[in-house]
């Protein structure tokens, strides 16, 4: 099945094994994407798999493939590659910004935003239920993030992978034996999970479910006997059960849905999923082993999100984080007796948690204006009582059999660091050494009159000034998540920079109460500017920034709002920067994976075809005719949820109406994992700001 570059399309239509597993892996790339669709382009496309793949497709071949068939599709590769390297397309829109290899002139400055950067962050070590010497986590100190062992026994800690664009998710099972990491491809998210030894001279990793087809990681949950994964691919999200080295089986289907969480006897799983249709309020499924499902339960509007089973083998009993009071709470759900407990504990802000190890208590973690409290909650007696916990944000914890509890923790002063509370005293565990960047100034918080209530804001002022100062309003990502008082690397080297920072919990946002958050529904995008809008007119009332020297700025969503506010308040901005955003949505839902294509349904109220005026309405090229400011927008090539075609598209829109759209582009996924690529994405941001903004302002 030799292809060379410059076979015709009808004879690659003989071959309709080779063309689907082609384009399965274009879809999964987003490179191309939608290019198989313009069939003069076919052999482009081709040309471009085979620059692409000289490192990674030469050795692909589908895992449903015959043998036969994979060593043809192999061949044909290997052939192709031995071909001349087409040129990279010089036609891509946008003119490349020219990032500059020193950001400040001053040592001491340009030692220290850097420095923030490649600050090691740790996430909380996760250990083995059997062994709780043995410990699992995630870092950036080698300057990407990768999956690290830490034989607590022997305080030795061990990088346990060392891949190009990083590795993100793990798991460790009951015995401590081993360690499950997911290998995708570059950062695009897709691919299978691998197994290896705890130990350093142990076993080397392998595909820990061979037989399981690759796909989006969608939860993972290990048990003593068997491992549940889910997974999720072009026909949507799968629950498969198996052991490594025997035959797994699939025991579930549907369209979106997350495994959290399996039972300490090995005979239960609880999933979320969206059956009913709203992925943005998910219904809980329990799953046993044999494929049977013994429960289920939905709150029809409000989400339900399993937290974990109690611990000992014959409990049945699972923690659930609900919202039937307008805000999560939680309750525990006896499955084996249906009976549902809700916990009443008087706490302010959203609540979440987790099982001590003797099941009697729960851990509970209070978010309230963007800062974290912990406390144990006893189920017997309902007497809770708060831990002393250091001030700021606390991004996960777990309690441990000697009675301590272990926390990530940052504020937006301090460097992400593991503390532990053990004996009523709160003390830091672990954090990186040398490798821990220096600090940075405290947010102040405050309160705006908005539109539909009053909106939390914080503002960060770099040291020493007074009065109105060019200001970037940095819009957050989610949209379902929320600025806190944690520490930002970004966010202190545009304080660094001279800029004011303002970050605006608008309407859309977690930790603010179910009413906050579902606030945007039907209309995305649009609800959160009027937030964004009365903050600064109240920066502006109150000597905080001017008008004329105001940025927008965002990642992901955030980056999504900033492109909408370019066009839909062009006289606000004097200049927007877009990361890794969506700017064309018809064509970034085009190319979703289903469960992203499920989420925009629910929070528009259906498909573009259904409501294309919604859809539109939310779109920022659709005002691509109204940008007059600036726009620098920074593209990562491998990005799965907001892909590259559609920001070529919004890129392009710009240039046909005369604007010189800037354009910083990498090859990293959607949220990078390289430092270099975080350095590279902050520095073009700050030099396109210097330029439109503190030069002209």
């Amino acid at each position: 099945m030799e292809r060379p570059p410059d076979t015709h399309l009808g004879e690659l239509a003989e071959e309709a094994l080779f063309l689907r597993d082609v384009g399965r892996y274009l879809r999964r790339r987003k490179f191309i994407s939608g290019f198989l669709a313009e069939r003069q382009r076919i052999v482009e496309v081709l040309a471009w798999i085979t620059h692409l793949t000289r490192r990674k497709i030469a050795g692909y071949a589908p895992r449903d493939a015959t043998k036969q068939q994979s060593r043809d599709l192999e061949a044909a590769m290997s052939a192709a590659a031995a071909a001349e390297e087409p040129a990279i397309p010089d036609d891509l829109p946008g003119q490349e910004l020219a990032v500059p290899s020193v950001l400040f002139t001053d040592p001491e400055r340009e030692q220290r935003w850097r420095a923030r950067i490649r600050s090691a962050r740790l996430s909380l070590p996760v250990s083995a239920r059997d062994d709780e010497s043995r410990s699992v986590y995630r870092s950036n100190g080698a300057g990407s993030y990768e999956i690290y062992a830490w034989d607590r026994s022997h305080g030795e800690h061990r990088q346990v992978t060392d891949r190009s664009k990083g590795t993100l998710e793990f798991s460790i099972p009951p015995d401590g034996a081993d360690i499950w990491w997911f290998a995708d491809t570059d950062g695009d998210e897709f691919g299978h999970w691998m197994i290896e030894s705890f130990l350093a001279d142990g076993e080397p990793a392998r595909a820990a479910l061979a037989d399981v087809p690759d796909g989006y990681p969608s939860g993972i949950a290990l048990g003593a006997t068997v491992a549940a994964v889910g997974l999720v691919d072009d026909d949507g999200f799968a629950v498969w059960f198996g052991t490594p080295g025997e035959p797994s089986r699939k025991v579930y289907t549907g369209e979106d849905g997350i495994l959290s969480c399996i039972s300490a006897d090995d005979t239960l799983v609880a999933i979320m999923h969206a059956e009913h249709g709203d992925s943005r309020n998910p219904g809980i499924r329990i799953l046993h082993v044999d494929g049977s499902s013994p429960a289920e339960q939905l709150d029809p509007g409000k989400p339900l999100v399993p937290l974990g089973w109690a611990p000992a083998p014959s409990d049945s009993r699972l923690l659930v984080q609900h919202e039937r009071n307008g805000r999560p709470e939680l309750l525990v759900w006896d499955i084996a007796t249906g009976k549902q407990d809700e916990l009443a504990i008087d706490l302010p802000g959203e609540l979440t948690g987790g099982w001590y190890p003797d099941g009697g208590a729960v851990l509970v973690r209070s978010t309230f204006s963007g800062r974290s409290t912990l406390h144990r909650f006893d189920l017997a007696s309902t007497q809770i009582r708060q831990l002393p916990t250091s001030a700021g944000c606390i991004g996960e914890q777990a309690a441990r059999r000697d009675g301590s509890v272990e926390y990530s923790w940052s504020s937006s002063a301090h460097p992400h660091v593991i503390r532990r509370v053990q004996n009523g005293d709160d003390e830091q565990l672990l954090d990186a050494g040398d490798r821990v960047g220096p600090g940075s100034v405290p947010v102040q918080d405050h309160w705006v009159d908005g539109p539909g209530g009053k909106i939390h804001v914080f503002v960060s002022v770099p040291l020493g000034v007074q009065g109105p100062q060019p200001t970037v309003f940095n819009l957050h990502g989610g949209p379902h998540i929320a600025d806190e008082d944690r520490y930002d690397a970004m966010r202190a080297a545009w304080i660094d920079a001279g800029f004011t920072v303002v970050n605006i919990n608008y309407r859309g946002s977690s930790g603010y109460g179910g009413e906050w958050r579902n606030a945007i529904i039907g209309r995305p995008g649009l609800t959160e500017l009027e937030d964004v809008a009365a903050v600064q007119d109240w920066c502006e009332a109150n000597g905080v920034s001017d008008r004329k020297r105001s940025l927008v700025v965002g990642f992901s969503w955030g980056g999504y709002l900033s492109l909408l506010a370019v066009g839909t308040q062009p006289e606000r901005w004097a200049a927007g920067v877009a990361g890794v955003p969506i700017a064309d949505y018809i064509a970034a839902y085009e190319d979703e994976a289903p469960p992203l294509k499920a989420m925009d349904r629910a929070l528009f109220g259906g498909a573009p075809e259904e409501l294309p005026e919604r859809y539109a309405a939310s779109s920022p090229i659709t005002y691509a005719d109204d940008v007059k400011s600036p726009v620098l927008v920074l593209a990562a090539a491998n990005d799965p949820r907001c892909p590259i075609r559609q920001i070529n598209n919004y890129l392009q829109a710009l240039e046909e109406r005369g604007q010189d759209p800037q354009v910083c582009r990498d090859d990293a996924g959607h949220g990078p994992t390289v430092n270099e690529t975080v350095e590279k994405f902050t520095a073009a941001a700050i030099t396109f700001a210097r330029g439109r903004v503190l030069e002209t302002g």
